[in-house]
């Protein structure tokens, strides 16, 4: 079974040195990769920079030139000066290459070259709208391989799950009205960017086509396993996606400075277990991670070491950080209720 995987250095090129979300994050995914002896067992994937007609039937041609236009300038912050969504010089190639990766990973899974894939890139995309991005995101590089998918490779029904600590609003936006793409989204409330209420739930065509799982901080690996249970796998059944990519933010960590969703490394590699299962089950195991958060370099790291030891047939897990200082734990039960009554789920 052929693991794949993409990755460019340009990405390492996209870098503010003071900036939370900076070039050591991927560098000290691909060490943990090393040091465990995976790259060697995993199969880098050719990548080419996301061809723009491509890009803006995602994207307003207006933002795609506002970015290339910053980029050639030196860069800057990307809304305002000072703005934490940055663009450096490289940015824009490092963005279109990151659009680019995400779809040779979908090409390769939906064309049975590899049965996993997971695309290690930044910028991170699931913030970024049509029209403009935030949240660090500068092109949305889920939305953008869901629709290669739907629009290139004739996918009739995609399924994208996140489980980023922070809801990808952007990814909502894009899709909110369109029934062919199942947008689902694990996030903590009242954090930013303050979306993805339960209620939120698509629009006309698409009513019904975004699952918004808002939660209470601590809520843990515990939560987590009941919601893959509970509303992922039954939402999943009911769609039948013919393929299914994951928004992996690896901040829902306990360690992450960003938030308090109290998961831990071993917690990563169940929901990582039950979303191949999903997809072997309803999608000929065409699978694609995508990363997006994750500021814990060990936690981010070894959640993403988790994933393909998983895949290549490992049921250790390895975690050096082991389960949180305290362990609150609050439940989910009235917000899987509401949900699965809201989306008449069963089973």
């Amino acid at each position: 079974m052929t693991v794949g995987y993409v990755y460019d250095p340009i990405f390492l090129e996209h870098d503010d040195p003071q900036h939370i979300e900076r070039r050591d994050r991927l560098e000290r995914i691909l060490e943990v990769l090393r040091t465990h002896g995976v790259l060697d067992r995993i199969t880098p994937l050719p990548i080419e920079p996301i061809p723009m007609e491509r890009l803006t039937r995602v994207h307003e041609p207006a933002y795609v030139e506002r970015v290339r236009r910053l980029a050639e300038r030196g860069g800057g912050g990307l809304n305002f000066p000072g703005d934490e969504t940055y663009v450096t010089p490289h940015s824009f190639e490092a963005a279109r290459r990151a659009a680019g990766a995400v779809e040779a990973a979908v090409a390769a899974v939906w064309e049975g070259r590899a049965r996993r894939a997971f695309a290690l890139v930044r910028p991170p995309g699931h913030h970024a709208f049509p029209d403009h991005g935030e949240g660090f995101c500068l092109f949305n590089n889920i939305a953008l391989g869901a629709r290669f998918a739907r629009e290139e490779l004739g996918a009739r029904r995609v399924m994208i799950v996140d489980f980023d600590l922070h809801h990808g609003n952007g990814t909502q936006a894009i899709f909110y009205t369109d029934p062919t793409v199942l947008y689902l989204s694990t996030h903590q409330w009242g954090i930013y960017p303050g979306s993805g209420h339960w209620r939120e739930i698509g629009a006309g065509p698409g009513e019904g086509a975004t699952i918004n799982l808002p939660l209470p901080a601590g809520v843990g690996d515990h939560g987590f396993q009941r919601l893959l249970e509970a509303v992922i796998a039954p939402a999943a059944r009911r769609f039948e996606p013919e393929l299914l990519l994951v928004s992996a933010g690896y901040d829902p960590h306990w360690g992450d400075p960003l938030g308090g969703l109290s998961m831990t490394v071993q917690g990563f590699a169940a929901l990582t277990r039950g979303l191949t299962e999903l997809a072997d089950a309803l999608c000929q195991g065409r699978l694609v991670f995508v990363l997006e958060g994750g500021y814990h370099r060990d936690a981010l790291a070894y959640g993403v070491l988790a994933a393909f030891r998983l895949w290549l047939g490992h049921d250790d897990v390895l975690d050096p950080l082991g389960p949180p200082p305290r362990a609150d734990e609050p439940s989910v039960e009235n917000l899987i209720a509401q949900v699965r009554r809201l989306h008449r789920l069963e089973g």
